[in-house]
């Protein structure tokens, strides 16, 4: 047996062989929310709009999104990570049987049958950050690219417009588009981040046209050809922006709002990208407390 130290658990957790690591917990749906507000992420804000039930089923959602994200994101020894993605798969299967052993996957036990999630989309996001473990998003093709946030980010996007209530076949296109730009547009965010660490997620095709696909990842960052590269993403994130707004039928804006408001956030961070000229070098794109409730402010007075 090893031992794994949890940053969201007061105490060492015990790891047998293939299983998944289960932290101390007394309740689950307390645990989903520090794990939400210790993100610090704009996630939460948007979220206050729902009644009860649906807020929680949503705090669980981005715990799940969270928890398995860590494990392809933070865990460098690559077999670890592998054996703990597939820990998390059976832990999915768990859940859709009634008896998951995780606090995060109790707390989807409820959301799972008043929402009608299906099992599919959890494991498609489980997918997605197997492409990242991988290696596989290390200047990724368009395709690729495209797949991989589908599986991160609109699998999401999918199980949470079932959470938010709709009536129109419209909207699984609205959550594609929608979680395809919002995953562009935190790899913009992130890329000097993510260079830093040899990664790099910018499209090969976009690498190849300015002439640097072979550039090593940590000097990639500091050629002037990177920001036409990030240009072209982030044009291809507007398009996204564009589309979702095409596939919203104004009766479901309502439905819609904590989405909405997300997307409010989004776009600004984009703006703000564009702003500096897609000139990030080693800063990262943020907005504080204050800045973040007035752009949900503008939000709500487009969904009135």
């Amino acid at each position: 047996m090893g031992m794994v130290w949890s940053k969201r658990c007061s105490k060492f957790m015990v790891v047998k062989a293939n299983d998944l690591p289960i932290p101390y917990f007394t309740d689950p749906k307390r645990y989903v929310s520090d794990i939400v507000k210790d993100s610090g992420s704009s996630f939460s804000l948007p979220m206050l709009l729902l009644p009860k039930h649906k807020r929680e089923a949503m705090l669980a959602l981005y715990a799940f999104c969270r928890e398995t994200d860590d494990v392809a994101d933070e865990i460098d020894d690559n077999d670890l990570s592998k054996k703990l993605i597939l820990a998390w798969r059976n832990e999915v299967k768990l859940l859709f049987k009634g008896s998951p052993n995780h606090p995060v996957t109790i707390a989807l036990i409820e959301p799972v049958k008043n929402f009608n999630l299906t099992e599919d989309l959890f494991h498609e996001i489980l997918d997605g950050f197997e492409m990242d473990r991988s290696g596989m998003m290390s200047r990724p093709t368009l395709d690729e690219l495209e797949l991989y946030c589908h599986r991160v980010a609109s699998c999401v996007g999918l199980l949470s417009v079932k959470i938010f209530g709709h009536s129109s076949p419209r909207i699984v296109n609205f959550a594609e588009h929608l979680g395809q730009a919002f995953q562009l547009t935190n790899i913009l965010r992130d890329v000097a981040e993510d260079a830093t660490r040899g990664r790099i997620y910018l499209p090969v095709e976009f690498l190849e046209q300015e002439g640097i696909a072979d550039v090593n990842a940590k000097d990639l960052i500091n050629t002037p050809e990177v920001a036409n590269v990030c240009r072209k993403v982030g044009e291809v994130a507007r398009n996204r922006f564009k589309l979702a707004d095409e596939f919203l039928p104004g009766s479901e804006r309502k439905n819609m709002r904590p989405a909405i408001l997300m997307r409010v956030i989004y776009e600004a961070y984009l703006d703000e990208i564009e702003k500096h000229g897609f000139q990030l070098e080693n800063r990262r794109i943020r907005f504080n407390k204050f800045q973040k409730i007035s752009l949900l402010c503008k939000g709500l007075f487009m969904v009135r």
